[in-house]
């Protein structure tokens, strides 16, 4: 095999390929499986070499990114984990440490292969956990229940609540109650139904054929499509406009500019359902107002919100806000009646805005700005969709490349130039210093460039000018007609000089 068959196939294993597959594809572009050159056998006898490792022993790996530290600060206030999957070559363990980021989208914040399920193992898990994120401790944990898990929690965060995943409760209920009707009714009660699937994501892009290097560029890639999928919702989220569609316009307009998409479409149905709320009575008391809202027609359930109009703040027996972070039917019921027009910062959760990672930035100056990526993803969108009407004419390509190439050329020397002194700007600068007479720690003015002496332009000297190549020819020229022309070489000369 060439090294470039090697670099292919290694590539299209790298994305998920199976072996006979890319053998199809590398016939297809060979004109038959004749002109190929070597078999399958030899793939797999080259993939075996390129994956050769000397031999070792390994009992557990952790890993964590700088974009997985980053999105735990944010959203790590609630974290699944769970060994679940086994499916690697050597029957290792898979650990996932995840979350739900500002789209109500699954996010990891880490992942580990272990050598066994010990109370021991976890607890040297969590420790780790903890490393890399600076020592934040979440405010809940949940995971299946395991024995060895709930010891490791109740070792390292003692202090934190611990509590099933609902996509564990629910598989299991599935499988343990054979009445069909049970799984929906069950999830129906069930509160903070907050499903990880992960899990099943997990299982489309990693195998048990996979070795432990391929078992974490495989991972990598399933991490990468949450992150796509997450870039794909910020840019919806930032061009998008929601079409208003509640009577309660204002606050559903500021709930659209504030919230992501997801999040505002989960939140949009209380605006409606407000409409159907009566509020039975007020009680002014000393230090709240107290308001009893029920259902129109169903006065026999009712609610009660608590108002403190010093701080602005609402509380609700239903305990919506306090559990899923958007204010339910009820509060929206009281901003309506007090004509409040805007959210109250008391019922606003940073982690489901959209700028709840635009200022976010880290000690090595790492930025996340969720606006400049919506951003590039649409000039990029752009510009395919540009390139592909532009590039069958050789004209509008010509003139399409004039153009972008015009346009990068400004706006980098703009970005280069923002510290620098223009001409004919009025800008603000340190005194000028002479290298040698000025004084100590004054910076020194930065060499003075080379001028040509016949164009007077800067970047050439004479001996490079352009203009000097035509002035010679014109000279030869000249000498060869005669003397009565050789004015019109001093003239040009002359002329040139004067525009300089």
């Amino acid at each position: 095999m060439s090294e470039a068959d090697i670099m292919q196939m290694m590539n299209m294993l790298k994305s998920g390929i199976s072996t006979s597959q890319i053998f199809g594809l590398l016939a297809s572009q060979a004109g038959g499986y004749e002109f190929v050159g070597y078999g399958p056998r030899d793939m797999y006898n080259e993939i075996a070499r390129q994956r050769r490792q000397i031999p070792g022993l390994l009992h557990n790996l952790f890993w964590s990114d700088g974009i997985s530290q980053l999105d735990y600060r944010l959203f790590g206030d609630v974290i699944a984990f769970d060994a679940t999957y086994k499916k690697n070559k050597y029957s290792c363990p898979l650990v996932i440490f995840s979350g739900v980021n500002h789209h109500n989208q699954t996010t990891v914040f880490a992942a580990a292969l272990i050598a066994d399920e010990t109370t021991d193992t976890y607890v040297w898990l969590l420790r780790q956990l903890m490393f890399a994120m600076k020592g934040k401790t979440p405010t809940s944990i949940i995971t299946d229940g395991a024995m060895a898990i709930r010891n490791a929690v109740r070792d390292v965060f003692p202090e934190v609540r611990h509590r099933l995943c609902a996509w564990h409760l629910i598989r299991n209920a599935t499988s343990n109650v054979g009445n069909p009707s049970f799984t929906p009714k069950f999830r129906k009660i069930m509160t903070g139904d907050y499903e990880i699937p992960v899990f099943k994501l997990v299982g489309r892009y990693v195998g048990s054929r996979y070795d432990l290097t391929s078992f974490v560029e495989h991972f990598q890639r399933c991490v990468a499509h949450m992150r796509f999928n997450e870039f794909n919702a910020d840019y919806e989220s930032t061009c998008g406009v929601p079409v208003m569609q509640t009577c309660i316009e204002l606050l559903e307009r500021y709930a659209a500019e504030l919230y992501t998409h997801e999040i505002f479409l989960f939140f949009r149905p209380f605006f409606s359902r407000a409409g159907s709320m009566r509020v039975l009575n007020i009680d002014n008391t000393d230090d709240c107002i107290k308001y009893i809202v029920c259902k129109h027609g169903r006065p026999d359930f009712t609610w009660t919100v608590d108002f403190r109009q010093e701080e602005m703040i609402f509380m609700c027996t239903c305990l919506r806000m306090e559990s899923f972070g958007i204010p339910c039917e009820n509060i929206v019921k009281v901003l309506v009646d007090r004509d409040i027009r805007e959210i109250p910062r008391s019922l606003v959760l940073d982690r489901w805005t959209k700028k709840v990672k635009s200022a976010l930035n880290d000690p090595c100056g790492f930025t996340r700005d969720a606006v400049v990526i919506s951003r590039q993803s649409a000039l990029v969108e752009f510009s395919k969709q540009l390139a592909a009407v532009a590039a069958k004419v050789p004209e509008r390509y010509e003139e399409t490349r004039d153009l972008i190439m015009g346009l990068y050329s400004s706006y980098k020397a703009a970005d280069e130039g923002d510290n620098q002194p223009h001409s004919g700007v009025a800008r603000s600068s340190n005194p000028y210093v002479h290298p040698t007479t000025g004084g100590s720690g004054q910076p020194s003015k930065k060499k003075k460039r080379q001028r040509c002496s016949v164009c007077q332009m800067e970047g050439h000297k004479k001996t490079t000018c352009p203009w000097q190549k035509d002035i010679d020819n014109n000279v030869i020229e000249n000498e060869a007609i005669g003397s009565d022309d050789g004015d019109m070489c001093t003239e040009a000369t002359v002329e040139l000089d004067s525009d300089s």
